[in-house]
């Protein structure tokens, strides 16, 4: 195509065009790993599990079944026919383990959210500024690196207050500096390239220079550590919740369910697999789909 002809196209079509372009290649590098496909398709199957949890659940999870108490898993019986089986106050496991899925994301979600939101802002700021700026918010970051993460989160939900808003809060705190170090990194490597100089020659602002032009090219490493932050996210949630330190019964939270049966872990052993085996499947697509999503972001990792 001439440069005549590529000049008459508007800047919004090529615009457009460069973003599909993009994401065709995006995906075909991402495709490449099948087990990344898979780990995305069972993501893509647990959030629909969690948006239809009112549809798809055959009982009520706060329903109580008295005469079904430790019901193990039966199919196809007249009476107390629970797939998942039953747990000490007879309600279904499979509808407790099905709605606890909103939980779960909706936690590993807000925690990632958090993270990104408050982790860019305080990255970008202390890489653009540098300096005593730069040395503060480092110094408080490493600060927290210090104390292992879930003895932190304890050690904060244990001063807010047991419950899964407070759990949220307390594991992003631990979260936080990741983000921080990383996007500090990523713009410290990129405000030393052409684009950015010649975006302060034609008289940009500190603002559109932070957060326009140098920050959407630090978001890839970003978008691979939020993925990776969210299992991880989902994984400490249920920990808090088995320690009592969560979400609070009768929430059908994971680790709660966990918590909540493990006096029966001999005796009614799948009160506490099927819940376990639901953070593993979990934990694990998602970590697949986050390696995918590193292969297809890396540069490095993609074939010529």
């Amino acid at each position: 195509m001439s440069n005549n002809a590529v000049d008459s196209i508007p800047a919004g079509n090529r615009r457009t065009s460069a973003l599909r372009q993009s994401l065709i290649e995006f995906w075909y590098y991402f495709s490449e790993s099948k087990t990344a496909v898979i780990g995305l398709a069972f993501l893509v199957g647990i959030i629909l599990m969690a948006l239809t949890a009112d549809v798809i659940a055959p009982h009520d999870p706060a329903v109580q079944y008295r005469e079904c108490l430790e019901q193990p898993p039966t199919w196809g019986a007249e009476k107390c026919n629970f797939a998942f089986g039953t747990d000490y106050a007879g309600r279904d496991m499979l509808s407790r383990i099905i709605y606890g899925t909103r939980l779960s994301l909706v936690a590993g979600g807000m925690v990632v959210i958090l993270c990104l939101s408050i982790g860019i802002v305080f990255g970008v700021v202390a890489g653009y500024f540098r300096g005593w700026v730069d040395i503060a918010i480092m110094r408080i970051m490493d600060t927290i690196l210090s104390v292992p993460g879930l003895l932190m989160a304890l050690v904060l939900v244990a001063i807010l207050g047991p419950g899964l808003l407070n759990a949220m809060i307390a594991i992003s705190i631990t979260y936080l500096p990741h983000f921080v170090r990383l996007t500090r990194s990523s713009y410290i490597t990129e405000s030393t390239k052409e684009y950015v100089i010649a975006s302060k020659v034609a008289g940009a602002g500190k603002f559109r220079i932070m957060f326009i032009t140098i920050l959407p090219n630090c978001m890839a490493p970003l978008i691979v550590q939020a993925t990776l932050s969210f299992s991880t996210a989902i994984l400490d949630t249920a920990a808090l919740g088995f320690l009592g330190m969560g979400a609070q019964p009768p929430a059908p939270e994971w680790g709660t369910l966990i918590a909540e049966n493990r006096d029966l872990m001999l005796s009614a052993p799948w009160t506490v697999t099927f819940p376990g085996l639901a953070i593993l499947l979990a934990v694990l697509a998602i970590n697949l789909m986050g390696d995918g999503l590193r292969d297809a972001l890396d540069p490095k990792m993609k074939r010529s």
